[in-house]
Parts: structure tokens; C-alpha cells; sequence
């Protein structure tokens, strides 16, 4: 769900010699900080602006989505329109461009910025979700709590499960089978993503689904984080390099790579906690990725 745009026009401001704030503006809920510069050796203005959006925040937004547009009041450069999207990892845009003139300019810009309300997502109650049923043929008990589940959809989505119901095992001849080391909270937000209906990862819940999903053998529940990462914003790309490459997410690995295209950015990952958690496959495609940016 989004919300109406929030539209603000800055006031007109001179370029020099000097890096500087142009302009600090607070506008509906949203503050904006706007610097410039000259790089007179590559004949490019540099403009960089930078939100606060706090109250907006506290009020579900999760990010801001639109464009910015610079002008030019002496009109010796082309107006540029920009689009953005600001997200709470994501706050700052920079826009660097050419010019021809020879003297000073002044310019301003418009804001044009959508709101995007973050949904709100009941939670499930798991004793209703595992209730006891005629579809359900056995029980769990985790953490001293039975969970009435169905052997074959289980087994099919789990080797886990398909081997313990299996006549191989003792547990599969028994009525009630005791699931070990792991809370109910934890297992039932596993089973969650599969069965009966699935609920979607949050970025609170998906490490732990990952992590239950690797323990357990659910293919399914990966994909299903996956999902939710590639589609993530909150998250940082440190993070997700790291969860991409310990559980074997190939398509959110390739996508964290494809957008460590600045040396900031890899300076970034390199002095990150999680970059010597990687495996010596991903540095190599960091590395490959910044040498093909540079």
C-alpha cells in the first residue's frame, strides 16, 4: 500500500569552487540535506542528497519511491530527472553529470517522493495450525507441545521426514514422535512455509528458516527465503552475501555480486564481520566483479 506523494521545491542555490550544504529542508515528514561540488579537472557537477524520514518511518512507511530534478536557473545546463528509491539501508543519492559552461551556475531541484506502507501481516496461530484433523496421521512433540501433521505431505517435502516415517526407523512405527533440540515456536515457523498454508519469511523469521531448513532437508523452505531476499530492502547486501552463500542461494548470490560495482562497496564488504565467513568461491567472484567494474 502506498500513500500520496510528497512534493517539495528546493530554493535556488549557487555553485562555487567549494563542497557545501546548499540546502537542509524539512518537509512533511521528510528532511532533506543537499550538497554540491565542481570537478573542474573532469568538467562534471557532483549534487548529493541525503533524507531522514524517521516520522515516516514511525508511521509504517518502509521506503520512498519517485525522482528527483535538478535545474539549472540560467538554463546553461539541461534539466535531469532521476529516479530513486530510498530505503532505510538505502537513504542517499548522488548524481554526477557534465557541463560545458564557464562560469558559476545556480540551480534547484524537485522532489517528487511516494510513500510505501509496509504490510501488516497477522501472525499465525500455530496450536489452530496444527490442530488435530481427519487429514493428519500422526503427532509431533516439540518442546512438550503436539503438532497433528500428515506423514505423506511431510515426506514429500522433507528427506528428513521421509526417512523418519520410513519402517527403517523406530520413530516410524511410533504414534507420537519426539522432535529434539529445537523450540516449537522455531519448528512450527518452519513447517509454516510449507504446510498446511504457507507464510511467507519476514526478515526477522528468514535466518531461522534457513537455518531449520538445512537441519531438516526442506528444499522448499530455501526457495522460499530466497524469495523473500531477492525482494528484500531492509536487509544489507553484507548480510545477504553471507546467508546467500552459507545455504547455497545461488540467484541472490549472483544478485549481491552484480551490485558490488564500486570500490566503496567492496571496501565496505572487506572490512564487514561476514566477509571472512565466505567461502574462497565467492571471494573469487568479488574479487572477478571488481576487477570487470574497474
Amino acid at each position: 500500500m502506498w500513500g500520496a506523494a510528497i512534493e517539495y521545491k528546493s530554493g535556488k542555490c549557487n555553485m562555487d569552487s567549494n563542497t557545501k550544504v546548499l540546502e537542509s529542508k524539512s518537509h512533511k515528514g521528510i528532511k532533506c540535506i543537499w550538497t554540491g561540488s565542481i570537478y573542474y579537472s573532469f568538467s562534471k557537477y557532483n549534487f548529493k542528497w541525503k533524507f531522514y524520514w524517521d516520522e515516516l518511518k514511525s508511521q509504517g512507511v518502509d521506503k520512498l519511491t519517485g525522482h528527483i530534478t535538478v535545474f539549472s536557473v540560467n538554463n546553461e545546463c539541461t534539466a535531469i530527472k532521476m529516479n530513486v528509491e530510498l530505503t532505510e539501508n538505502n537513504q542517499e543519492f548522488t548524481k554526477e553529470f557534465g557541463y560545458d559552461c564557464t562560469t558559476y551556475d545556480t540551480f534547484y531541484y524537485e522532489y517528487s517522493l511516494t510513500p510505501h506502507y509496509a504490510p501488516i501481516i497477522e501472525k499465525p496461530s500455530y496450536e489452530k495450525m496444527f490442530a488435530p484433523s481427519d487429514q493428519n496421521d500422526t503427532i509431533l512433540i516439540v518442546d512438550g507441545k503436539k503438532l497433528h501433521v500428515n506423514k505423506t505431505f511431510l515426506s514429500y517435502h522433507s528427506e528428513f521426514f521421509r526417512a523418519l516415517f520410513s519402517s527403517n526407523f523406530k520413530e516410524g512405527q511410533m504414534d507420537e514422535i519426539p522432535i529434539g533440540d529445537v523450540s516449537f515456536k522455531d519448528f512450527a515457523l518452519l513447517l509454516s512455509t510449507f504446510y498446511p498454508k504457507p507464510v511467507f519469511p519476514s526478515d526477522e523469521s528468514v535466518e531461522m528458516i534457513l537455518k531449520l531448513a538445512r537441519r531438516f532437508l526442506v528444499s522448499f523452505a530455501v526457495i522460499s527465503a530466497e524469495h523473500h531476499l531477492m525482494n528484500n530492502l531492509k536487509i544489507n547486501i553484507e548480510k545477504m552475501l553471507c546467508l546467500a552463500d552459507e545455504y547455497g542461494m545461488s540467484t541472490l548470490l549472483e544478485k549481491c555480486i552484480r551490485e558490488l560495482n564500486t570500490m566503496e562497496k567492496a571496501k565496505k564488504l572487506k572490512q564487514s564481520e561476514t566477509y571472512d565467513q565466505l567461502s574462497a568461491e565467492t571471494k573469487l567472484k568479488v574479487y572477478e566483479r571488481l576487477v570487470d567494474s574497474s
